[in-house]
């Protein structure tokens, strides 16, 4: 199925979670420093393992970074 993340288009597996979503973008140690919106709405970290992702979701994925 196709999603958009920060407005480019991707294909990934039916019934994939966020949590499947950012091991495959993101391979190696878990993330951090990083919020998910799901058509505008945040979606916690808790939540992150149980919520799909559905055809054409729009998401959106901040990264934290430091600096001064």
């Amino acid at each position: 199925m196709e999603i958009i993340i920060n407005g480019q288009s991707k294909e990934i597996p039916e019934q994939s979670s966020v949590q499947h979503l950012l091991s495959s973008l993101f391979p190696g140690p878990p993330v951090k420093g990083i919020a998910v919106a799901i058509n505008q709405s945040v979606v916690p970290g808790s939540e992150w393992a149980t919520r799909l992702l559905h055809s054409n979701d729009q998401v959106m994925l901040i990264k934290a970074t430091q600096g001064g």
